[in-house]
């Protein structure tokens, strides 16, 4: 039995949990303790009694951050060896320190229902903040260009991903999540501005971090950067484009937003400094209507765009089965029909069960050519099976792109014609299919279409800095809540972190 609740850890077991090596910062941490031997922290400390002192209805269990980069750190102790051996680096002083690229991700984990332990009633929802080191690079004296000495190659593995936060908070629950996540920013925006020295091979060494918090669906992004919901008119959360705009230019589109610039926009929302009326003063800002409070990079998440398209097209296939392009408008029972008549055909050419909710599994699966196949069998006329197919064809052309970890290296082809590719997938929608795209588009198919080329070339991929690890990590926390862990709701949450 490897998970066994925490008073039984031994020691062994005591040095990989944070708060066992001891490290210092310099300059030393802007309101964070110095002290290095601090395990599992309340996630609500600091926030004692709140202002009318409404006890936040909720149980955080948290490691402090820099406590637990130190520690990751220490765990990878032979991987950094190994890679400053393999450059011959491993004793010459490696002044510049290195630097350390960190993938954060946050996602909340809808229902965890109740295991009748004693203590306050909660909400069933669950909320896990993570962190991914991605990679380890240093500056060998007298050269220009940093080495990569560590590269995660499983960035979407659970293995990879390490818990530093778990609450019980509704996701949409915005003043419990701000209270919980508000130290945690704190602690990240000090370590920003310095640096941590940590013993490794027996030598001090100097760290330096960058966050990226790419590992969030849509709906967490908007909600940490003060969006309206993903319903809003205002698409997307890279560009400025409307719904409307977007399905008219469906491909050129430019990543505009970032977290200063919604800043500045909530702050011209607030004051309305040009006494405009809600409807102007809200075109001004773009649809940023509450305070942003935690950066995150502008990306797409491949998961959820993954998940996402697969909806959509899902209800394509329903569209095609019941030539919608003829007749607009069906009833009720009509679509039911349809839908009933695909979700039969899938199951019997694809054994793919029918989902409450569509998933990464099912998506994969549904994006294929032989589900394509499958649904052109209940399509009734040759020519909508070919655009049905060629749809699908192209679309399997892009999805590489955004979802290969490295895309230069794993498809240089498909790389080299996306916007050739995603131009002629919006010319399909645009003629073929306008009847579902006149004057709307989803979410994830704009930026699909419109920005994927532009964050590839800024990060060089996106399928690595996916949420899709912490998203694997949530399954851990459901087994290890029912299986490892102590009944009580005072310490289930330890255990399980």
């Amino acid at each position: 039995q490897i998970f066994q609740p925490l008073h039984t850890l031994r020691t062994t077991e005591k040095e990989l949990l944070p708060g066992y090596h001891t490290f210092e910062w310099q300059p030393a941490l802007k309101s964070v303790s110095p002290a290095c031997d601090v395990g599992i922290i309340d996630g609500l400390s600091g926030w004692t009694a709140s202002v009318d002192d409404v006890l936040v209805e909720t149980i955080a269990r948290r490691f402090r951050y820099d406590v637990a980069l130190a520690a990751a750190l220490k765990d990878m102790e032979e991987d950094i060896m190994e890679g400053l051996k393999e450059h011959g680096l491993e004793d010459s002083a490696c002044s510049g320190g290195f630097t350390v690229v960190i993938k954060e991700s946050c996602d909340g984990m809808g229902d965890v229902s109740e295991k009748h332990g004693s203590g306050p009633a909660l909400p069933e929802k669950a909320v896990r903040f993570s962190f991914t080191v991605m990679t380890i690079s240093v500056r060998p004296e007298g050269q220009e260009e940093a080495i990569i000495i560590f590269q995660e190659t499983k960035p979407n593995s659970e293995l990879s991903c390490k818990p530093l936060c778990l609450m019980f908070v509704d996701e949409s629950d915005h003043e419990t999540l701000t209270a919980v996540l508000g130290p945690v920013i704190a602690e990240r925006n000090s370590m920003k501005e310095s640096r941590l020295i940590l013993s490794i091979g027996g030598m001090p060494r100097s760290f330096r971090f960058f966050f990226r918090g790419t590992g969030y669906d849509e709906k967490m992004v908007r909600e940490m950067e003060g969006l309206e919901a993903s319903g809003s008119t205002y698409i997307c959360t890279l560009c400025d484009s409307t719904r409307a705009e977007a399905s008219k230019n469906m491909v050129l589109h430019s990543i505009t937003r970032s977290h200063e610039e919604n800043l500045e926009r909530y702050e011209v929302w607030r004051t309305n400094p040009f006494s405009e009326s809600v409807d102007e003063l809200r075109e001004r800002v773009k649809g940023v209507s509450a305070k942003p409070f935690m950066e995150t990079q502008p990306t797409l998440d491949a998961l959820h765009c993954d998940i996402g398209n697969a909806t959509e097209f899902y209800k394509i296939f329903q569209d095609e089965i019941g030539e919608v392009y003829l007749k607009p408008n069906p009833s009720r029972d009509e679509r039911r029909r349809w839908r009933s008549a695909l979700d039969k055909q899938l199951r019997k050419e694809l054994k793919l069960k029918p989902v409450m909710r569509m998933n990464g599994n099912y998506a994969r699966r549904l994006m294929t050519r032989e589900a394509v196949e499958a649904v052109c069998e209940l399509v009734p006329t040759p020519e909508r099976r070919e655009a049905l197919k060629e749809l699908m064809e192209i679309y399997l052309q892009m999805k590489p792109v955004w979802r290969s970890t490295c895309p230069a290296k794993e498809c240089p082809d498909q790389l080299c014609r996306y916007s050739f590719n995603s131009q002629r997938f919006a010319d399909l929608l645009s003629t073929t299919f306008k009847y579902r795209y006149d004057g709307k588009i989803t979410n994830y198919l704009h930026k699909t279409l419109a920005h994927v080329p532009e964050i590839v070339e800024r990060d060089g991929s996106i399928g690595a800095w996916a949420s899709e690890g912490n998203e694997s990590g949530n399954k851990l926390f459901r087994r290890f809540r029912k299986m490892n862990a102590r009944q009580s709701k005072t310490y289930e949450l330890e255990d399980v972190l």
